[in-house]
């Protein structure tokens, strides 16, 4: 039976992906199922890493020798939601358009999980001497969760893998280095009366303000003083308050506003020792003063999310290899998370960023990966499985 070209799986595989609705309020499983059904017909066995409520799971394949180090695939299979958004063709049905895909999830970042998936029969054809592991995690969306099980294991095998590609949408360019974030919650407890006696009351939602500005003016302090990065696009490190939710009625004096803050910081900073040194000012500065008013007033913090940033050095022996696997010859540094810097942290493998696509497509309604961009990623994993094989040597 004759083989399809390479474009023509990797856009059939696409779309099957696209069809699953895995937002991360909802089960990956059937995504897993299809998953594992495609690697065993190819005869690869893969592992599935259930998170606690056992309605979601990571996936490892190995494809090669178990007993040496090679290279790790890394994607993530959630997707983020398409509530509010308007499409002009359904989210969830891949749809092509003058060498365009549109659907969720095509760029960001099922399109490497496609193309993966769609060279494993050369994986398994090729003398492999060094493995490729396929690694699909789940909740990236979410705070880059559902990789962390899965590393775990990693961390404790005795090989060691010498690197890994994490595929998200990057045009193919080779991304050395990303920010690291934590962000928190901060609910703001005040006192409610009527608004004609407002001085009786503790205005959470004013409180809340100074919180506000509080970020605001520690954001503006690092811009202007740094330290920087050029390599970055924004190159400093980061804040804001993105969520503000307070008040019922304009005559009630509201006594809760919640606040979901960030941080992103460069490689030489730690967003948690910012955010850190933002909550205590905050409780000294305003949550003092909403206690003085009433003690059962104040503020409270909660970490909702937080992941290391990447900071892999440019002359690594990963970093060439990607260069001769890209056909690039530089490279750059992105404010965005990727899963990237916890392989790095969790587990001392060396990890870059390099995928099909451009971020500026992500998250969007009509989000779209150019046809081009699957096959340069194709082609990239074709030179990658020809140097596993030994053709060009190991780094």
């Amino acid at each position: 039976m004759p083989v399809a070209p390479l474009s023509d799986r990797i856009i059939s595989i696409l779309a099957d992906l696209v069809a699953f609705y895995t937002v991360s309020h909802k089960t990956n499983l059937p995504l897993m199922d299809y998953i594992a059904t495609h690697l065993a017909q190819s005869g690869v066995a893969s592992e599935r890493i259930l998170d606690e409520t056992g309605q979601k799971a990571s996936l490892f394949a190995t494809i090669g020798p178990q007993d040496a180090s090679g290279y790790i695939l890394s994607g993530h299979t959630d997707v983020v939601p398409v509530e509010g958004q308007v499409w002009t063709n359904d989210p969830f049905t891949l749809t092509e358009r003058d060498g365009l895909l549109y659907g969720r999830g095509a760029c960001d970042m099922k399109g490497f999980v496609a193309v993966c998936l769609a060279l494993v029969p050369e994986m398994v054809a090729a003398p492999l001497r060094m493995p490729l592991h396929l690694a699909f995690s789940y909740d990236e969306e979410t705070g880059c969760t559902g990789v962390r099980p899965m590393i775990e294991r990693l961390a404790e095998n005795p090989v060691r893998p010498l690197g890994c590609f994490v595929g998200e949408p990057t045009s193919m360019n080779v991304v050395v280095g990303h920010k690291a974030k934590h962000a928190v919650r901060a609910s703001l407890r005040g006192k409610t009366c009527h608004s004609a006696l407002a001085p009786l009351g503790v205005n959470a939602v004013e409180y809340a303000a100074d919180l506000i500005v509080l970020m605001r003016e520690t954001a503006r302090d690092l811009a202007a003083h740094g330290p920087h990065d050029s390599f970055y696009e924004i190159p400093y490190t980061t804040g804001l308050t993105s969520v503000a939710h307070g008040g019922r009625a304009l005559n009630i004096v509201p006594d809760l506003c919640e606040l979901e803050m960030e941080v992103r910081a460069i490689g030489s900073q730690d967003p948690k020792a910012i955010m850190d040194g933002i909550i205590a000012r905050a409780q000294i500065e305003i949550g003092a003063r909403m206690s003085e008013a009433d003690s059962a007033c104040g503020i409270v913090f909660e970490e909702i999310q937080s992941y290391p940033g990447l900071e892999t050095d440019p002359q690594a022996p990963l970093i060439t290899l990607t260069k001769q696997l890209a056909g690039r010859n530089g490279h750059s540094k992105v404010a965005y998370g990727t899963e990237a810097g916890l392989f790095t942290s969790m587990a001392g493998i060396p990890a870059v960023v390099v995928g099909p696509g451009s971020i500026e497509q992500a998250h969007k309604a009509d989000e779209f990966i150019a046809i081009s961009e699957l096959v340069a990623c194709g082609q990239f994993l074709t030179r990658l499985i020809a140097h596993c094989a030994g053709a060009q040597g190991r780094p």
